[in-house]
């Protein structure tokens, strides 16, 4: 993987832990030459990530629409900045650009992101891992409610397994590169009469 999307939070949320392994997730991708893909702020956990990164010296790649652009919260070290029309152009230009994907800690924004990536790959979009960095058990409830959703038949265990999940850095990159992903649904191969 060249470059992986990192989907978190625009506030740094109130644990210290989340806050210092974010910029360690940025600074294992700059080690591993791997350029990070992410929303272009300067302020929480995103900010976070991005400083990781760019303060040894890793590639940055942001992406923002013009209505954030003008908050006043754009990094201005990144190495790319893309600016779009709109929040749905933003995550169509992160796919493109990205060759994976982390989910770390944010709020509904995130949540929007994990679940459209993830859908997108159930449908057969794409074959690109996504993963969980289950930091300081911040995710718990999701999978819990995820095995729930197998559980009572709303979602198959395979597109469950189809999400690569760890509570360390490194532990995760190696299920990422290691995914293999599902063979696209069959349904989406049949012709419609």
């Amino acid at each position: 993987m060249k470059n992986i999307s990192v989907f978190c939070g625009s506030s740094e949320g109130n644990d210290q832990e989340i806050i210092s392994i974010a910029y360690k997730l940025g600074k294992t991708l700059a080690d591993r030459n791997i350029a990070l893909v992410y929303g272009a702020a300067k302020v929480g956990i995103m900010g976070k990530v991005a400083q990781g990164t760019i303060d040894n010296n890793g590639k940055t790649i942001g992406v923002i629409p013009h209505f954030l652009k003008t908050k006043e919260i754009v990094h201005i070290q990144l190495t790319e900045l893309i600016t779009t029309d709109n929040m749905h152009d933003r995550k169509v230009i992160m796919y493109d650009k990205s060759d994976g994907f982390i989910i770390i800690p944010g709020g509904f924004g995130t949540m929007d992101e994990f679940f459209e990536i993830t859908t997108w790959g159930q449908l057969g979009l794409h074959t690109k891992p996504i993963g969980i960095l289950n930091i300081n058990g911040y995710y718990d409830a999701l999978i819990s409610q995820c095995k729930t959703m197998v559980e009572r038949g709303f979602l198959k265990q395979e597109n469950l397994d189809a999400v690569v999940i760890d509570d360390t850095i490194d532990g995760l990159l190696e299920k990422m590169n290691n995914y293999v992903p599902l063979p696209a649904p069959k349904w989406l191969n049949k012709e419609r009469l």
